[in-house]
Order: structure tokens, then C-alpha cells, then sequence
């Protein structure tokens, strides 16, 4: 039996609905809002993509294994999507145009590009992991184990998103062991073939280094049809630190659903 996404779904509209894939560590409500306000001309869907949220737990976790749960989300409703992706999002957003390319119409792909980092995550997933949650009673006392590793407030309120207080107790709606087993294909961007023909917006933060013109070679290799525009003042979380901006240029490149 095939497992679909947990989805969250927001407006109706006739025309072509929009997929929002989140990145390393996020869940679909971290995108409510901005999902919301696009919502108002076409269908919008946000996925908990597998091992965060309340999706699936599964012990592999690669960009075909995540292409492949965003196939099956469109496959399962209207067959056919453009398609919004951030970090981790963007770059299984790209391998999903790229192998299963009638899928999908246009692509945004959110400061990422389809090339390996040396970004490891593995320090937040130690340090979540450290958190002892058998005293954690609040946010608050997640919180206060995070800070001894994690000096970042807002990178802080980010990963306690994914922090469940519940009658059971505290739990992590993240799948740390599988996603640490994981880090290098996260990072990472696997070897592909093919060209994705369709049009296709690479939008990245003018203060971060995910995106850089070394990269603009590969990205129009397989994208030929991309465009690039940046946000300035953003960083990587470029759609909650300018997320008016973010929404302006979105709709700007996809247009009437």
C-alpha cells in the first residue's frame, strides 16, 4: 500500500493546483499563512514531507524517495501541480520535474540548487536528540536545553515547532535517527539525466550562500527555461524573514491559476 503525505489544503479554485514541499526540519504549518494568502485564486497544498510532521516515519530518506511522495500527492488529486520547494523541498521539488516532468507544470525553487553542500544539519539533530524530554513540561524547557548548543534564538523557536506537549508527555515530530542516518543524501544532490522544459523561478536571499552564479551553469543544464531573482535582505529563510516580498514574487511568476 503506497503511504501518501499528510497534506493540508487551503482554497479551491478551478485552475492548476500549487504544491508546497518545506525544507530540513519545517512542517506545512510552518508555511499556514503564506499558503493561506495564495490561496485565494487556486488550490494550495502544504505536505509534511516523510519523517517530520505527521507523515510517515520511513528509514530511508532520498531525494527519489521524496520526489516520488510528492508524485503521489499530485497522482492522487489533480494530477498535475506547480510545484513550490524550499532547501530540502526545493531540491526534491527539482528531482520530481526532472523524472516525472508531466506532473508538473511550473516549478519555484526556493534558495537551493542542484548541487551538494558541506552544510551538515547533524549538529541540530544532536542536539534535539539531547534534550532530555522527560522533564520537559513547556516549550520553554525544550527551549532552555537547546541554548547550551544552540545559541540562535529564532534557529531555536525554528526546531521547537517540531516539539509535540502532549498527556504522554513531550515527543519530537521529527524523525532525528533516520534523518541523521540520512544527512549525506540530504546534503547532497544526487546524479541525474534528463532537462525539465518548463518554466522555472530559482528565488534566493540576497544574504545567504545557497544560490551562488557558480551555480547558474547546472541549474540551466537541466533547467534551460530557469530565471533567477533574488530577495533582498533575505537569507535562507527567505519566505518568513520577507515573506511579503516572497508571496509578491510568486505570484508574480505563476500567475492566474
Amino acid at each position: 500500500m503506497t503511504e501518501i503525505l499528510n497534506t493540508t489544503s487551503n482554497g479551491e479554485g478551478v485552475g492548476i493546483p500549487l504544491l508546497i514541499a518545506h525544507g530540513l526540519f519545517g512542517t506545512a504549518r510552518n508555511w499556514g499563512v503564506l499558503a493561506k494568502r495564495l490561496a485565494d485564486e487556486r488550490q494550495v497544498v502544504a505536505v509534511d514531507m516523510r519523517n517530520h510532521g505527521s507523515s510517515f516515519r520511513a528509514r530511508s530518506n532520498t531525494y527519489a524517495d521524496m520526489a516520488g511522495d510528492l508524485a503521489n500527492v499530485i497522482e492522487s488529486g489533480a494530477r498535475r501541480a506547480d510545484v513550490l520547494g524550499h532547501s530540502m523541498g526545493g531540491k526534491a521539488a527539482m528531482i520530481l520535474a526532472l523524472s516525472r516532468p508531466e506532473l508538473v507544470g511550473k516549478l519555484v525553487v526556493a534558495d537551493i540548487a542542484p548541487v551538494a553542500y558541506s552544510h551538515s544539519q547533524l549538529d541540530k539533530i544532536t542536539a534535539m536528540q539531547a534534550v532530555d524530554l522527560s522533564i520537559v513540561k513547556r516549550r520553554r524547557d525544550g527551549d532552555e536545553q537547546l541554548a547550551d548548543s544552540i545559541t540562535d534564538p529564532a534557529l531555536r523557536s525554528f526546531l521547537l515547532q517540531s516539539l509535540t506537549l502532549g498527556d504522554e508527555g513531550a515527543s519530537w515530530k521529527l524523525n532525528l535517527d533516520a534523518l541523521g542516518n540520512a544527512m549525506a543524501d540530504i546534503i547532497g544532490f544526487p546524479d541525474v539525466e534528463g532537462v525539465f522544459e518548463g518554466e522555472v523561478l530559482f528565488l534566493h536571499g540576497g544574504d545567504s550562500d545557497y544560490v551562488q552564479p557558480a551555480h547558474h551553469a547546472r541549474i540551466l543544464t537541466l533547467f534551460p527555461n530557469a530565471r533567477f531573482e533574488v530577495i533582498e535582505g533575505a537569507g535562507h529563510w527567505l519566505h518568513a524573514e520577507k515573506p511579503r516580498e516572497f508571496e509578491a514574487a510568486v505570484r508574480g511568476f505563476l500567475g492566474t491559476a
